[in-house]
């Protein structure tokens, strides 16, 4: 069989390996015919790791040793909103790291958000090479299209760690819409409308032919399918609180079997319009004696718990629908990605915001594995004759006096981009320039993502105003961000990849590798049932 390169949607809640076989996009199952594998890594007493569906039968029994969501962790600081709010609800040890990242402590040992992510690509690829019959080393991951530069970077070190090149970070959905128009020589404007377990994320694609040019794309990474589990769960234990006073949340056994009902509540509403919850032995009273939590949850009374953030998802439809100079009325398709549009209030809402039925016959949960895999096949086949043209989501900017930015580069543009602009030395002998990176919309530094800040030194020594340095921002294919500045003078040149104040050093991610490769996937077929 000739070279693959799979294509890897790592998502928040689940994850999926695709492949191109024989001319067509494939999901590709795992030894039991399993298409999509929870997003879940549970550490063993042996020291092997469990990695999947079976490592999430683990969230209740081994909750302190079983990590999930990462995806909502991964790229960020410490002390962001996101983090806080994963510190309180979690099971498992959420600490800080060297220069406020964030690490997970499980059984003594201490992990990156890359490190845990590396185990869910390593069950992939395993998978995929189970599967295939042949090694696997090639893959273009998918990350939300509202990923900043931090959190695609540290994707892209995951699978390093994992022992992957990854060809190409993708966003989810330009990879949703190339699986849609492939091979069907389309020419139309399409939505897509991606909201998964832990984002949300819309894109406008033009789709002539065989090019795909994204439009603009716009998103909320703080919004997603758990967010629908969190109102049931509240809704939960407040009821349970008023009937027998005593308050579920305060302890995460307790949490993780609400966090486990409300899930199976949500797809049970979704599905039937009506969910029958029951938690036999949730806690004991201070008599000692064994409470079950029973309720029901209705359509109706499920829809009101969630329509704000119904609403919320149509707000960033309005911006990306903005900055493509569209309405939706320009709009000739819809497409659904991710589990939670399989809800009915989500398709019923989507329908009446566009005024068109969103595409049939797309799984949510494969096709934008089945996209990457398009993308991966088109860069280790010449003959593939597919053009994208993705976008940048955020704006570059600089740090300006004041605590003020400045913008070098507009959301929405394509990429990959190059930009210079020329800074001047500010005070007489000055023998190095300072420069502040930033991503986001606002001209306030404090409301922007700081990715990096770099000094340039050994430039020509002169008087204020004097020495003259281009600096030139690149925005990769991969959405990553680079830096190079130059004497205009002298022409001497000095050049940095943004690394990241949260993120790996190339020595943590050779040794993360060795690491890595040493630790053992469990085979569930050796575990006992219990596991």
């Amino acid at each position: 069989m000739s070279e693959i390169a799979v294509g890897i949607d790592l998502g928040t809640s689940y994850s999926c390996v695709s492949a191109v076989i024989n001319g067509q996009p494939t999901v590709l199952p795992n030894e039991w015919g399993e298409l999509t594998h929870a997003s879940v890594v549970s550490f063993l007493d042996d020291g092997s790791v469990l990695v999947g569906n079976a490592a999430k039968k683990n969230i209740i029994t081994n909750a302190e040793n079983t990590v999930y969501s990462a995806k909502r962790l991964i790229g960020r600081f410490f002390f962001s909103d996101e983090v806080k709010k994963a510190q309180s609800v979690m099971p498992y040890k959420i600490v800080e790291g060297p220069n406020n990242s964030v690490r997970i402590q499980v059984k003594g040992r201490t992990f990156s958000l890359p490190e845990i992510s590396a185990l869910v690509l390593k069950e992939m690829k395993a998978i995929a090479e189970s599967y295939l019959g042949q090694p696997v080393t090639k893959a273009v991951v998918t990350v939300p299209a509202y990923f900043n530069d931090n959190q695609r970077q540290a994707t892209k070190d995951a699978g390093r760690i994992a022992g992957l090149e990854i060809l190409r970070i993708l966003n989810e959905p330009t990879a949703a819409a190339l699986a849609c128009g492939f091979g069907k020589d389309l020419n139309q404007r399409v939505v897509v409308y991606d909201l998964g377990g832990g984002t949300f994320d819309v894109s406008i694609l033009e789709i002539g032919k065989d090019v795909f040019e994204v439009l603009s794309t716009a998103g909320d990474t703080y919004l997603g399918g758990d967010d629908f589990d969190d109102r049931i769960m509240n809704w939960l234990a407040d009821d349970f609180l008023n009937r027998h006073k005593l308050d579920l949340r305060q302890n995460k056994y307790c949490l993780q079997m609400l966090k486990e009902a409300a899930e199976k509540a949500k797809i049970d509403v979704g599905g039937a319009g009506v969910a029958t919850i029951h938690c036999a032995g949730i806690c004991q009273d201070v008599n000692g004696n064994v409470i079950d939590l029973t309720q029901t949850l209705t359509q109706d009374g499920f829809n009101r718990m969630v329509m704000d953030l119904v609403q919320r998802t149509f707000k960033v439809c309005d911006e990306a629908l903005q900055s493509a100079r569209m309405t939706a009325a320009d709009v000739d398709a819809v497409i659904l990605v991710g589990g939670p549009t399989r809800l009915p209030i989500i398709a019923n809402s989507v329908r009446h915001y566009f005024s068109k039925e969103p595409m049939a016959g797309v799984d949510p949960d494969q096709v934008v594995s089945l996209g990457a895999a398009l993308q991966g096949h088109a860069l280790v086949d010449q003959r593939t004759e597919t053009f994208l043209v993705d976008v940048t989501p955020l704006s570059l900017r600089i740090g300006t006096v004041g605590g003020f930015t400045e913008k070098i580069i507009e959301k929405n543009t394509p990429i990959p981009i190059e930009k210079s602009k020329t800074f001047t030395t500010s005070r007489d002998g000055q023998d190095k320039v300072k420069i502040r990176v930033y991503q986001g919309e606002s001209n306030r530094a404090e409301e922007c993502e700081l990715l990096g800040e770099f000094e340039f030194a050994g430039f020509r020594i002169g008087y204020r105003g004097d020495v003259k340095i281009d600096v030139t921002f690149e925005i990769d294919s991969n959405g990553i961000v680079n830096v190079s500045a130059t004497d205009q003078e002298t022409g001497q040149r000095t050049s940095t990849t943004i690394s990241l104040s949260s993120g790996l050093s190339e020595n943590d991610i050779q040794k993360s590798m060795r690491e890595n490769a040493n630790m053992s996937l469990a085979n569930h077929r050796d575990l006992p049932a219990s596991a």
